[in-house]
């Protein structure tokens, strides 16, 4: 395979194929990239015929990923992830005013609409960059310097990083909808003994998976994104975590875990980094979850 050529436009593709490997919907994967499905579909198209083979079986129930295409994702990601640190290290160089923004949840949250509003209105001229992330890195990149400042949910190992927490949401678990227990009112943690859980890959933060998978072993499938995490529960009938008040198929149901902790939001950077685009980020953050 080559990548070597039309820069922009393969790392381009290579974004979209990634939305729609993680996403394993063509319309869900178009509107995560805020673009309409046919685009994305032929761009698909185009880059199977120019790896010369299928990247995704494509069937009434969904996507699955092929062989070749599970190969991809793991390079995809990979070249991704080293294309923004160039960027992030070019930009940096150039001395242009811009602040990267690492996000990790529901980016339709009211708090993170007000904040992004807010923050443009009180830096008009600064340039935002915005890099969602996975699952399997609770800080968002911030670690390996690919982002400034990231929103995203705790608990997480804090080492070096400054924390701010901007709000605390109840948290239940997800089930399929004709699972026994999805009719209780509420529920203990101790009522999912011996179920299976959703598990993130190896090297994942132990703070993270242990929050998750509710402070205890767990086994169960591996998941990266929430997509991957909702059809676990859908098809092998896996416990899912949510916070309280997402929207989800009507095929799943969530109920309370009244002695989970809460799930808190949070803004997180570099210790000791003074920055004043993400000293301003955070204040203009807190103000914007309070309401």
């Amino acid at each position: 395979m080559q990548f070597g050529y039309r820069c922009s436009v393969e790392l381009r593709t290579l974004r979209y194929f990634v939305a729609v490997a993680e996403e394993l919907h063509f319309g869900r994967a178009a509107t995560r990239l805020h673009m309409s499905q046919p685009p994305l579909s032929r761009a698909i198209k185009q880059l199977e015929t120019e790896v010369g083979a299928l990247l995704f079986v494509r069937s009434p129930v969904g996507l699955t990923l092929t062989g070749v295409g599970a190969v991809l994702l793991d390079e995809a990601r990979a070249l991704l992830d080293h294309a923004d640190r160039v960027r992030v290290r070019v930009t940096a160089a150039a001395g242009v005013a811009t602040i990267t923004v690492g996000i990790l949840g529901d980016s339709t949250d009211p708090g993170a609409t007000r904040l992004a509003a807010a923050y443009r209105r009180n830096h008009p001229g600064v340039e935002i960059r915005i890099r969602d992330t996975d699952l399997t890195d609770p800080t968002c990149g911030l670690r390996a310097g690919l982002v400034d400042v990231a929103l995203t949910r705790a608990p997480f190992d804090e080492t070096a990083l400054t924390v701010r927490e901007l709000r605390a949401d109840p948290v239940g678990v997800v089930l399929r909808a004709d699972d026994p227990l999805a009719r209780r009112g509420r529920l203990h943690l101790a009522d999912l003994g011996g179920r299976r859980w959703f598990q993130f890959p190896q090297g994942t933060d132990p703070v993270w998976q242990s929050y998750w998978n509710g402070g205890e072993p767990r086994e169960g499938p591996v998941v990266r994104v929430v997509q991957e995490c909702l059809q676990a529960v859908l098809w092998n009938g896996t416990v899912g975590m949510a916070p309280l008040g997402h929207d989800l198929p009507a095929e799943l149901a969530v109920v309370p875990l009244i002695d989970m902790a809460p799930s808190r939001v949070v803004a997180a950077w570099n210790e000791g980094d003074t920055n004043p685009l993400i000293r301003s980020f955070i204040e203009i953050a807190t103000a914007a979850y309070r309401l």
